[in-house]
């Protein structure tokens, strides 16, 4: 049952303040040390709103205009540059490429019912407010704004499956709540399928709405319980041409209705004037059903917003705890937000009773797992995952493997998730990549899934012919590009996904799934063209495809989302290959060289949303680049790396709403800060080795999950000192460049002595290995 608040809580919440400052994260606390603006601004496409750790409600403020050509910029609904807000909504990505999501939006205002959101640009055109940046405030778990238009306090904080609203209507004004079924992040044509509302008594509201959007067929219910009773309601068909579509209770007048259908609903509510008194509002969200969210409202059971921001603050840090960061300013707070933004997905996407929704659109039963779902996996792979596995306990890694392997036994075409949310599948970019995902978390050996129903789901992936010219090369050993677009880029990320394959396997003991992987994970080799140094794309007739322009990089071409520049450098599971390939280790010193020191014009990349972060061709703000700087360590030329990664935290990175080069993609680029400002970073998941870097934190905790503490520890460190003279492990000198995840996880201590000229005959000989076997 779920209890309405006492007078004596009426009364306390009535004393609260908006300002939020009265119960801000307490100082010294982790949560204190995060800003979530960073990434609202620019293209970092990050939220400021109210979450838990890996939460399946993400509940913040909404700024989009309604516009289909322009949602890029509004991927995460809301954008900092802007000054109105449509209203708050209850799912969001932090960081995607691609918009989609903003469910369930709501708005309180004042006497006046505007029933359209209106014009930005247009105050008072609709029911969109005005704000101002030094009325807002935000911290893990909480976020607060002053509505200027409508003259409303808004406060919100969240648990896991629900969000919770307080509002302040001014004094003697009539106290309004705005419903808009309507509004989407990403204005689809014609995205509402379906939706409806419907009435529960005095004070609770379900509904659904099904969307054609980014995963097609996307069906959210939603249950929203008020602290007061309705004084009067309307709930809406705004659709051209229907007047009316929808049914009264026994006794009440139409306009009065307690359900109503359709493709474009609205709804209002009215509670009279609360005499100071705030109102509350919950919302939770099912992937199932109206019952389900009903039955996902008591997991919050009270009324008392203090109690669960604090909640939620306790969470965050907890969560937070992991690592304990000491570093000057800015430096901690972007390494503290950086975390902050790696344990925001996979999200939470399962009922309190364990069913989920997946990518056959079916409900299912989670058996000993929960279900998570917003997989950005060709981003997620390459650091997100990794830094997760030292950084959550190992139940939370064993869900999100056993999220994906029921997934792929779920999937109308039995592979694993692409780019999954909502449990649905969205077929954006290119790769296999739940399987280095899966690979990486056993070769840590992570336990609590069953290896040989993983290794199955993974090779039926890598074997499914109509997925992404795949047919093709497994037959020709590459994706020709007469057949298939950016076949270039798929043949070395597919070759670098097997051979992840053949590493789980070999541990196994499959000698034959090894040996079938291990071969195929050279067919990055087939596109390698020693002549120009460069990754190219052939044909099915073996010749490469001509002419040939190393900086093409339009949708279609050889690439995806980059040019040769940013691609050729991608095996990263045979750098030491790579370094044959271009001549020996002076070649690719060069070749690196080459991509952070060109003078390229901005002009050339342009028309490319997603290649941001420049530094010569190298491009931060985009995926493929984010291991190329640590390459110099394959080369014995560590003291580069060392330059490179200076050049790129501190161009890269700031402590400000445009603080992150590109898009935040699910947390890739922050961890990417994360690792690299311990001192290493993993440039291929499942070796179980790190690159190692240099440290940008004075020293960095790592409070592990098996109760151990791995401490790196930097001495001399100032930006006059970017080079390292020596390391040591555990008291020992260590001379290799490279660090074993057993060293991590056994606990001690990696000391950097920083000095202002490079050392050159550190790790000159003690290089990263060459990882792909060849026993096989």
């Amino acid at each position: 049952m779920i209890s309405r608040p006492t007078l004596g809580a009426i009364a306390l919440a009535a004393a609260t303040l908006c300002a939020g400052a009265a119960h801000a994260a307490p100082a010294g606390s982790k949560a204190a040390e995060v800003n979530v603006f960073i990434g609202t601004g620019g293209d970092g496409h990050t939220f400021p709103g109210a979450t838990r750790p890996f939460g399946m409600i993400q509940l913040s403020p909404d700024t989009q205009v309604r516009h289909f050509k322009q949602s890029y910029p509004w991927a995460a609904g809301y954008r900092y540059e802007d000054d109105s807000i449509l209203g708050f909504s209850h799912t969001h990505f932090s960081g995607a490429g691609h918009s989609d999501l903003g469910d369930v939006l709501l708005m309180p205002t004042g006497d006046e019912l505007k029933l359209d959101p209106g014009y930005p640009e247009r105050p008072f055109s609709g029911y969109r407010s005005r704000f101002s940046h030094k009325d807002e405030h935000a911290e893990p778990g909480y976020y607060s704004v002053k509505l200027l238009d409508n003259d409303v306090d808004v406060e919100l904080t969240a648990s896991e499956r629900v969000g919770l609203h307080r509002y302040r209507f001014k004094p003697g004004s009539t106290a309004k709540v705005i419903l808009d079924l309507r509004s989407s992040i990403y204005d689809y044509a014609g995205k509402n399928l379906w939706s409806r509302l419907r009435l529960r008594g005095t004070d609770t509201i379900t509904g659904m709405r099904e969307t054609r959007g980014w995963a097609p067929g996307r069906q959210l219910y939603f249950a929203i319980k008020f602290s007061r009773p309705l004084q009067a309601h309307q709930l809406l068909n705004r659709e051209e041409g229907v007047e009316y579509r929808g049914f009264a209770a026994p006794g009440k007048t139409p306009a009065e209705k307690v359900l109503v259908e359709g493709k474009a609903l609205e709804a209002t509510f009215d509670f009279g004037q609360l005499k100071d008194a705030p109102l509350l509002v919950k919302v939770a969200v099912s992937g199932v059903s109206e019952d389900g969210a009903l039955a996902n409202l008591d997991e919050m059971p009270g009324w008392d917003f203090d109690a669960e921001r604090q909640r939620a603050s306790q969470a965050w840090e907890q969560a937070l705890g992991a690592v304990d960061i000491e570093a000057p300013q800015p430096m901690k707070r972007m390494v503290y937000t950086s975390l902050y933004h790696s344990l925001l997905a996979p999200t939470l996407f399962m009922d309190r009773d364990g069913k989920y929704r997946g990518p056959d659109n079916a409900v299912h039963q989670a058996d000993g797992f929960r279900f998570h779902s917003t997989f950005s996996l060709w981003d997620t792979y390459r650091a997100l995952h990794p830094l997760l596995t030292i950084i959550q306990p190992e139940q939370r890694n064993a869900d999100f493997v056993r999220s994906l392997i029921a997934s792929q036994q779920a999937s109308p075409y039995g592979i694993l998730p692409v780019w999954q949310f909502a449990g649905l599948e969205t077929w954006c970019m290119i790769g296999y990549h739940a399987v280095p995902v899966i690979a990486d978390a056993y070769m840590k050996g992570i336990k609590g899934f069953d290896p040989n129903q993983a290794l199955q789901a993974m090779t039926a992936s890598a074997e499914y012919g109509p997925y992404g010219g795949l047919q093709h090369y497994m037959k020709l050993g590459y994706v020709p590009i007469d057949l298939e677009p950016e076949a270039a880029s798929k043949t070395v990320e597919y070759a670098f996904d097997d051979w992840s394959i053949a590493r789980m396997a070999e541990k196994m003991g499959n000698k034959d799934v090894a040996a079938r992987y291990f071969k195929r994970a050279q067919n990055w080799r087939n596109v390698f063209d020693p002549k120009t140094g460069f990754v190219r794309a052939k044909k099915s007739n073996g010749d490469f495809r001509t002419p040939f322009n190393p900086v093409q990089s339009n949708f279609g071409s050889d690439y995806t989302e980059g040019s040769a520049w940013q691609y050729s450098w991608y095996m990263p599971h045979d750098n030491a290959g790579l370094v044959k390939m271009l001549g020996g280790d002076a070649g690719l010193v060069a070749k690196i060289d080459q991509v952070f020191d060109a003078k390229v014009d901005p002009t050339v990349y342009a028309h490319m949303e997603d290649i941001s972060g420049l530094i010569g061709h190298y491009a931060h703000g985009n995926e493929p680049s984010h291991h190329v700087a640590y390459l110099y360590n394959y080369a014995g030329a560590p003291y580069k790396t060392q330059a490179r990664l200076q050049q790129i935290v501190t161009s890269q990175y700031t402590d400000a709403p445009n603080g992150l080069a590109g898009n935040d993609d699910l947390g890739q680029t922050s961890a990417w800060l994360a690792f690299t400002s311990m001192g290493f970073y993993p440039v291929a998941p499942g070796t179980n080795e790190y690159a190692i870097g240099r440290p940008f934190v004075e020293r960095a905790t790592l409070n592990l999950p098996n109760g151990k503490r791995f401490t790196v520890r930097a001495v001399n460190l100032s930006d006059a000192n970017p080079y390292v003279g020596s390391v040591t492990l555990n008291g020992q000198p260590l001379a290799r460049t490279f660090l074993r995840h057993e060293d991590i996880m056994a606990g001690g201590e990696l000391v950097f002595t920083m000095q202002a000229q490079p050392n050159t005959a550190w790790g000159k000989d003690k290089r990263a290995r060459p990882y792909t076997q060849t026993a096989y």
